[in-house]
C-alpha cells in the first residue's frame, strides 16, 4: 500500500545557509530585478516616447502611488544585488545550538512561572528552529510574550549555573507532589529508565530533563533569542485532553544569525501560499464545505490543467496506461488490502448502501491491482504500468490541517507497475529519470535523495528483500545520484526510495516516493503464468512524482512566489488599451492569442496606469499596451514582468514570440 510521508507544512532541517534572497532557477537575476521607478511608469514611458502620450504630473503621480503600498512591500524582498550568505547551523551539526535552543526551553518556563504562578509546566523540547513550551494556563496575548522575553534576558544576565541532579524516582514523586504538577507526574510515569535526573536553573527552578544545557544561563546571547507566537495544542496530541498554551521561540548562536533567520522567516512568509492563493485567486478552503477541501477557482484550475496535460503527456510517452477509478468501493476491498488493520485512523467512516458497507478511498493502490486481476496475465506481457490522478480522502484532525500542506481530499498522482524479479532495477531506474524529467519542467534540479531498507517487522522473504534492496541501490547508483541509506526505515510490505525537492529558498520537502511491495500482491493473490506455464506472483512497485496535485501547487506558489513562469502561469498576457476607442482591436488581438493557445485576457474600465499596476499586482508575465498608433500599425507595444519592456511589434510577431517561449519553456 502507497503511505506517502504526512503531508506536514514542516520542511527539512538539513538547510545550512540562507541567502538574502535566492531567485528560481529559470529567471536571470537582471529580469527579475524591479528598479526603484515603478515598472507601470516605465511602461508609460515607453509607450509615450513611442506614441507621443504624456507622461507627466498625474501619470506620475498615480505611479508614485503605487510604489508605496503592497507591491513595493513584494518588491523590495526581490532586489537582486548578490546576496550575503549567513551559515545557519542546525541541531544536528551545532551541540553548542542544540544545548542553548534546550536551555532557553527551561529558562522561558521558568520566566512563566514567575510572571504568572499558577502556571503548570508540561514538556519543552528544542525543535527545528528554536524550542517551545506548553502550559496549562489562561490564554496568553503578544503583549504577555514582551514581558515573559524581558524576564528571560533577566535571567540570562544573572548567569545562573544550570546544575544536573540525579534522584529516585520516589524522590522525584515527593517533589514534584509538593509542587502540584499534574503532568510532571505524568511524564514521571512515562520515564522507563532510573535513576530520574532533574536540571535546576540556580537554586530558583528545576525540571525533569537528561538535558543537554549549557553550563550557564550567560551562555545564551539575549540578543539571539526570539519568542515567535502562541499556539494551542492538546495534551499528548489528544483532542479529548486539555487545550494547553504553547509558546514558540527561535535561538541561534549569535545575533547575526538570528537576523538571518528572520530575514528567511519573512521572505517565507511573503510566499505564503494561503496568502497568494487569496491574492491571486488561485483557491480557496469554504468554511461551508468542511475544512481540509480545496476549491480551485478557475486561474488555480488552469494552472492545474497545465500540470495534467504535463503529467499525462510524460507517462503515455514512457509506457503507462492511464486509468479512472472509482471514490468509493465496498469495504471488505480495504479488509483485504489491510488499511482497516492499519490505517483505520486516517479513514472516514463507512456508509451503508441497500445493506452493503462501502469505504472512501485512502489510497489507489487496491483499484489498480483490482484492473490487473480482470483478465490472465503472461510473462510476456510485463513490465505493466498504469497510472492514475486518483482523488483519495484521508480523516486528519481539524487542528493539524494546512493550506494545501495537510488536506482531508487530495489528488495524487499515482502510478503503479506490476514487474519481473529481474525487472525490479530498470523499472526503478525508468521511474527514476521520469522524476527528473517531470520535476526539471518547474525547475528543481536539487534533490536530497533516501533508500531505506528492511525493517525489524516485514512480510517477505529474506531473499527477495535482499533483491529488491539491491535493485534500488543499483538503479541509483546506475543514476548517479547521491543518497543516504536509512537502516530499517522502510515499510513492513518492502524498501523505498523518498526523493525531496529544494524549493527556490533552499528549504525541502517531501515530494516522490517508489515503494517496493511483496504484500499486497499475496493478500490480492495476483500471479502470471511463467515460462514453464507455472504461477507465479509479481513484483509490485507504487510510485508518486509529484506526491499529490494539492500539496505540490501549495510548494510551486512558494516556490515562485506565485510569479508563475509564462508557460505555466493562468494568464499569459493582458491586452491593455489606452482608451476605450481602441477595444475593438484589443478585442481582436485578444482573440488571435486565445486562437493560438495563449491565455490572453482583455483589461478593461480604468485609466491605462491603473490597468498596468492591476497586471502588476497580479504579476502577469505579458502585457501588450494599445493605443491609437497600434491601431494603424498592426501593432502591440509589450512589456515583460521579468524582461521588461521589449518595444512595439506586429502581433503575428508577439504571437510567435510568446510561442516559442512557451514551447521551450522560457521567459520572455
Amino acid at each position: 500500500m502507497l503511505i506517502l510521508q504526512r503531508m506536514a507544512m514542516a520542511t527539512s532541517s538539513s538547510f545550512l545557509s540562507i541567502p538574502l534572497l535566492k531567485t528560481p532557477s529559470f529567471l536571470s537575476p537582471i529580469k527579475h530585478c524591479v528598479s526603484p521607478l515603478s515598472s507601470e511608469f516605465r511602461a508609460l514611458a515607453l509607450y509615450g516616447g513611442r506614441n507621443g502620450v504624456s507622461t507627466s504630473s498625474a501619470v506620475a503621480t498615480e505611479a508614485q502611488v503605487s510604489t508605496q503600498d503592497d507591491k513595493l512591500k513584494d518588491a523590495k524582498m526581490e532586489v537582486t544585488d548578490k546576496p550575503e550568505k549567513v551559515v545557519l547551523p542546525t541541531n544536528e551539526s551545532s551541540e553548542s545550538l542544540l544545548r542553548i535552543r534546550h536551555t532557553c526551553a527551561h529558562v522561558m518556563a521558568m520566566a512563566v512561572q514567575k510572571l504568572f504562578p499558577d502556571a503548570k509546566v508540561t514538556i519543552g523540547p528544542w525543535i527545528e528552529n528554536g524550542f517551545y513550551y506548553d502550559f496549562d494556563m489562561e490564554p496568553l496575548t503578544d503583549k504577555e510574550l514582551k514581558r515573559i522575553k524581558k524576564e528571560m534576558d533577566r535571567i540570562i544576565g544573572r548567569n545562573l549555573p544550570l546544575i544536573r541532579e540525579e534522584v529516585s524516582r520516589d524522590e522525584a514523586h515527593r517533589r514534584i507532589t509538593a509542587l502540584n504538577e499534574p503532568y510532571k507526574l505524568e511524564i514521571l510515569d512515562s520515564i522507563k529508565e532510573d535513576p530520574i535526573t532533574i536540571y535546576h536553573i540556580g537554586d530558583e527552578w528545576w525540571d525533569l530533563c537528561a538535558g543537554p544545557h549549557v553550563e550557564k544561563t550567560g551562555k545564551i546571547n539575549r540578543k539571539a533569542v526570539e519568542l515567535e507566537s502562541i499556539a494551542g495544542a492538546y495534551w499528548r496530541g489528544d483532542e479529548k485532553k486539555p487545550m494547553l498554551q504553547r509558546i514558540y521561540g527561535t535561538a541561534w548562536e549569535s545575533e547575526e544569525q538570528l537576523k538571518a533567520y528572520l530575514h528567511f522567516k519573512a521572505e517565507a512568509k511573503r510566499r505564503d501560499h494561503r496568502r497568494l492563493g487569496q491574492v491571486l485567486d488561485l483557491f480557496s478552503l469554504q468554511n461551508d464545505a468542511g475544512g481540509g477541501l480545496v476549491f480551485w477557482h478557475p486561474k488555480g484550475a488552469i494552472v492545474r490543467h497545465v500540470i495534467e496535460d504535463l503529467w499525462k503527456k510524460i507517462h503515455i510517452e514512457r509506457g503507462y496506461d492511464l486509468l479512472y477509478t472509482p471514490h468509493v468501493a465496498k469495504a471488505n476491498l480495504w479488509q483485504i488490502s489491510g488499511h482497516l488493520d492499519y490505517y483505520r485512523e486516517n479513514m472516514y467512516d463507512q456508509m451503508n448502501v441497500e445493506d452493503e458497507l462501502y469505504q472512501l478511498r485512502p489510497m489507489n493502490c487496491p483499484y489498480h491491482i483490482l484492473v490487473y486481476k480482470r483478465k490472465r496475465h503472461s510473462y510476456h506481457e510485463f513490465p505493466i504500468r498504469v497510472a492514475e490522478l486518483g482523488t483519495v480522502y484521508r480523516y486528519e484532525l481539524s487542528g493539524s490541517l494546512h493550506g494545501l500542506f495537510r488536506v482531508r481530499g487530495f489528488t495524487q498522482d499515482d502510478a503503479h507497475i506490476f514487474c519481473l524479479e529481474d525487472q525490479i532495477k530498470d523499472e526503478i531506474r525508468g521511474v527514476l529519470d521520469l522524476t527528473e524529467e517531470l520535476l526539471l519542467q518547474f525547475g528543481f534540479s536539487n534533490y536530497e535523495v533516501n533508500l531505506s531498507t528492511r525493517p525489524e517487522k516485514a512480510v517477505g522473504d529474506d531473499d527477495i528483500w535482499v533483491k529488491a534492496t539491491s535493485a534500488l541501490r543499483d538503479a541509483l547508483d546506475d543514476k548517479g545520484w547521491s543518497y543516504q541509506i536509512d537502516e530499517g526505515g522502510g515499510a513492513f510490505y518492502g524498501p523505498k526510495i523518498d526523493l525531496k525537492i529544494e524549493d527556490a529558498l533552499g528549504r525541502k520537502w517531501q515530494c516522490s516516493t517508489i515503494q517496493v511491495d511483496f504484500n499486497l500482491p499475496q493478500r490480492f493473490d495476483i500471479t502470471y503464468v511463467d515460462s514453464n506455464s507455472e504461477k507465479k506472483r509479481p513484483i509490485m512497485v507504487h510510485r508518486a512524482v509529484l506526491g499529490s496535485l494539492e500539496r505540490f501547487f501549495g510548494v510551486l506558489i512558494e516556490h515562485y512566489a506565485g510569479d508563475f513562469p509564462l508557460w505555466l502561469s493562468p494568464v499569459q498576457a493582458h491586452v491593455l488599451p489606452v482608451t476605450d476607442t481602441q477595444l475593438d482591436y484589443c478585442k481582436e488581438v485578444t482573440n488571435k492569442l486565445k486562437a493560438n493557445g495563449i491565455r490572453g485576457e482583455l483589461c478593461q474600465g480604468e485609466r491605462l496606469p491603473k490597468l498596468i499596476r492591476n497586471s502588476e499586482m497580479q504579476k502577469i508575465p505579458l502585457m501588450a499596451v494599445v493605443g491609437a498608433k497600434e491601431v494603424e500599425t498592426g501593432t502591440v507595444t509589450v512589456r515583460s514582468r521579468f524582461g521588461g519592456d521589449l518595444g512595439t511589434m506586429p502581433i503575428d510577431d508577439f504571437v510567435s514570440t510568446i510561442k516559442s517561449a512557451i514551447e521551450s519553456k522560457a521567459s520572455i
